[in-house]
């Protein structure tokens, strides 16, 4: 059954079932893999849409039936790594939330409450082993023979019927740590791993991270001053990295280091080890101009470059690449204005396609998403030696996992709820049930290209406004690299809808700087987030009025989270005569309090632009703050710290300006808790009814 099918009907409000069911994803499958050629689909999924206890599935592909493997239970008895990894992933759920098998899916490993916990699929019966209470990531070799897990900074190993448990890699330094992403590969690279299995299950390419240059920071709950503050280490813009090397780990722990030239290139940005061909690596220069591909002699450690790909501003690391398929080297390549997909020396994508990932590069083809023309779109392709064709397509947002014969797409569009979830296996498809609950509203949105620059937008009327009606303006960006709003999908919808049922217009605009059109758009922010973003959203409301005549520009908000929030502050500081009222959850108020990977990509360091930081950064301008404003901000929060609100709000203190600051005790960057992401929707409409009327 699809999305939302059978569920029943609620009279819960909108806000308390939408955090209750995790903005409506609870009960959808997810987390996907397909093993045994193609054979098997092992997923993730709840037993129901406001349970946030997901359990392990397995779909046998041949005879098209599901059937449970792992049944959900709570744990929240969580180690700190693993709690770090979740926050990094952004993951709300409970229970058993991350997996990974072997290669015939049989052998399946997860961490359950700081311990290793493995089942055999065709026997599901879970043993705990391993001698960690700690264990992080762990994770079976190719023929599952033994698994591999970290334990607080060590990496182990152990056999999966629980004998030979012992000590692979490990450090007597407290800020070493074998087999873990750094903080910076975590949160901004979307790597989230720190060892690889080789194809034979005999050795692994394993990370070293030294934290010792990272400056330590703390971060403490003022709620409860009786518990000791967290040490957390920070890279902010312009300070030290951790040093992470790479290095072979056999079974008997000897150890060889791959070498490249770690001074060139500091970041490991990925780390590939297939059957397909030797291991090959992402490596990234300081100042993300430049990333090298680089194939590794497991031998010998010694690295060969295979491809250099340099931009005056930046460089992307992408999802899937780099790859092989058949001896040929696979690349995502921006050139200018377009983003190809290149095999060996050839780009082979057609040049109006806007790549956005690899999915596969399994039996000789290449699987990837993009979009043709609409950034709103998202459609699955594959590449073969005769071209490139539409896998799925057609209008919405289309997702895919694939391997050998089989693919499991993953589909959300305007027409119907939530995700749709399709195997495709040969000629024949099988849908994989969803038991997430239907939204008790329908938006009701127009798709917009507004202004000079074809804005994507969308504006949004209460249901059932009456036209001649004036209707005050809510703006609800994120506004920023790296992440879409305005997408061709119900789903993305469903809160501006009930913000809009308040008694608001609000309008979502993706402008400059965000992804879906080309590289060069994205690239007009380099050194200057301010100008290029704030003026899109400017000229985007003034289009918009023109559009909807009941657009009041007299009463204007504008509302976000992180670099949202910074977008909001900022609109209502440096454009008061556009933007009455603005709400700033976890806003970036001094760029060279964030992180060096996502800071220096478009601002370089403090050190070689301090202008730059100085004009991108808000707290200077706090004495010019004429319009209401109100911070919110987690007290827990690692990614984006508290202190970026508390050193704005005290320079507003004395700069004599009034403003409202609501700390939320507790909640780190994400909000999960259903309390807070209820109540924190209600008190922001009842700020936004106090002060536009």
């Amino acid at each position: 059954m699809g999305s939302g099918v059978d569920q029943p009907l609620t009279t819960e409000p909108f806000p308390r079932l939408r955090a209750r069911t995790q903005r409506f994803t609870l009960g959808e499958p997810r987390t996907f893999t397909i093993c045994a050629a193609g054979r098997r689909v092992l997923f993730l999924r709840a037993a129901a849409g406001d349970d946030a206890r997901t359990g392990l599935w397995v779909l046998d592909v041949d005879s098209g039936l599901e059937r449970p493997v792992v049944d959900p239970a709570a744990d929240d008895d969580l180690p700190a790594a693993e709690r770090a990894r979740r926050e990094r992933t952004r993951e709300g759920a409970t229970g058993i939330v991350s997996y990974a098998a072997d290669s015939a899916g049989r052998i399946v490993a997860f961490a359950r409450g700081g311990k290793l916990a493995v089942v055999d699929v065709d026997e599901p019966t879970v043993r705990t082993i391993g001698s960690g209470s700690s264990c992080f990531d762990p994770r079976p070799d190719p023929t599952g023979s033994r698994v591999g897990y970290v334990d607080g900074n060590t990496l182990r190993v152990a056999a999966v019927d629980g004998s030979e448990d012992r000590v692979l890699a490990a450090d007597s330094e407290d800020c070493v740590a074998w087999g873990r992403a750094e903080f910076v590969a975590a949160e901004e690279m979307n790597r989230f791993r720190g060892f690889w299995w080789a194809p034979d299950g005999r050795s692994l390419l394993v990370a070293r991270v030294d934290e010792a240059p990272v400056s330590q920071w703390w971060i403490s709950d003022p709620a409860h001053p009786e518990n000791a503050p967290t040490a957390v280490r920070y890279p902010a813009a312009g300070t030290e990295n951790a040093d992470v090397t790479l290095w072979r780990v056999d079974l008997d722990g000897t150890r060889h280091e791959v070498r490249w030239d770690r001074d060139r290139s500091p970041y490991l940005g990925r780390v590939v080890w297939t059957a397909a061909g030797p291991p090959l690596l992402a490596v990234v220069s300081r100042d993300q101009r430049e990333i090298r591909t680089l194939s590794v002699d497991v031998a010998t450690g010694e690295t060969v470059e295979l491809a250099v790909d340099r931009d005056p501003a930046w460089v992307e690391l992408f999802r899937g690449v780099p790859a092989w398929v058949g001896d040929a080297l696979v690349r995502i390549v921006d050139e200018g204005a377009t983003r190809r997909l290149v095999v060996g020396d050839t780009a082979v994508s057609p040049a109006e396609l806007y790549l956005r990932d690899v999915v596969s590069t399994a039996v000789g083809e290449v699987v990837f998403t993009a979009s043709d023309g609409d950034p709103t779109q998202v459609a699955v392709y594959r590449w073969t030696r005769d071209g490139v064709a539409a896998v799925m397509s057609g209008p919405g947002v289309h997702r895919a996992v694939a391997e050998s014969a089989a693919m499991v797409v993953t589909s959300a569009g305007m027409d119907y709820d939530g995700n749709r979830t399709v195997l495709r296996h040969g000629d024949g498809e099988l849908e994989i049930a969803s038991y997430s609950i239907a939204p008790p509203l329908t938006p009701e949105v127009r798709l917009l290209r507004l202004g000079e620059r074809e804005l994507a937008a969308g504006l949004l009327l209460p249901r059932g406004h009456v036209p001649g009606t004036k209707l005050p303006v809510l703006l609800d960006p994120y506004g920023g690299p790296h992440a879409q709003r305005v997408l061709a999908a119900r789903a993305a919808w469903l809160e501006p809808q009930w913000l809009a049922d308040q008694g608001f217009a609000v309008l979502v605009v993706d402008g400059r700087g965000t992804p879906g059109r080309d590289p060069l758009w994205e690239r007009e922010v380099h050194l200057d987030l301010v100008n290029p973003v704030l003026d899109d959203q400017v000229d985007a409301l003034h289009a918009a009025a023109e559009l909807e005549p009941d657009l009041d520009l007299g009463r204007v908000a504008i509302r976000g989270w992180s670099f949202g929030g910074w977008l909001a502050a900022l609109a209502v500081l440096r454009r008061p005569g556009v933007f009455h009222a603005g709400i700033a959850g976890a806003p970036v108020t001094d760029w060279s309090l964030y992180d060096t990977f996502y800071t220096e990509r478009y601002l370089s360091t403090p050190q070689q632009e301090p202008n730059a930081y100085r004009s991108n950064s808000l707290v200077d301008d706090a004495p010019s703050l004429s319009r209401p404003l109100l911070l919110i901000h987690g007290l827990a929060d690692d990614n984006v710290v508290a202190a970026h609100t508390l050193r704005l709000s005290q320079r507003l203190t004395e700069s004599g300006r009034p403003h409202t600051v609501l700390p939320l005790t507790g909640v780190t960057h994400m909000t999960p808790q259903e309390a807070v992401a209820e109540n924190l929707l209600l008190l922001q409409v009842e700020f936004l009814h106090q002060h536009l009327g």
